[in-house]
């Protein structure tokens, strides 16, 4: 498993950009498909965006933030993007890292290791 530490959340007025950062503290950060999620009070972690280890890069979007988010990652820097723009009210939510060894995966229960997450507050 790896230590992951998010940051870059905050306040933002609708139409804002945002950029989140993941700093991982694994050696093997280069291995591991990187994810972001988020949540809100009293419902289920959604997908955000993913991210495979390959050299070749794969990136997946859910269909809500496509257009907007992007995904990137640094393994030089042991660090994964979440770059958001034309944020919306709907984007309100904690935002999440994840780490999972090998082949990214959409759901929140193949995920290995978890941030402790930063707040993301978008007002209208």
């Amino acid at each position: 498993q790896v230590q992951l530490i998010e940051s870059g959340g905050g306040l933002v007025q609708a139409g804002g950009s945002l950029n989140l950062s993941c700093v991982s503290s694994g050696r093997t950060f280069s291995s591991y498909a990187m994810a972001w999620f988020r949540q809100v009070p009293g419902k289920e972690r959604e997908f955000v965006a993913s991210i495979s280890w390959q050299s070749g890069l794969t990136t997946r979007l859910a269909d809500n933030v496509k257009g907007r988010f992007t995904i990137s990652r640094d393994n030089a820097k042991n660090t994964v993007y979440l770059q958001m723009n034309k944020l919306e009210a709907e984007d309100t939510a904690r935002y999440f890292c994840a780490a999972r060894y090998g082949s990214p995966s959409q759901s929140p229960y193949d995920q290995e290791s978890w941030g402790r997450g930063t707040q993301v507050t978008i007002s209208s």
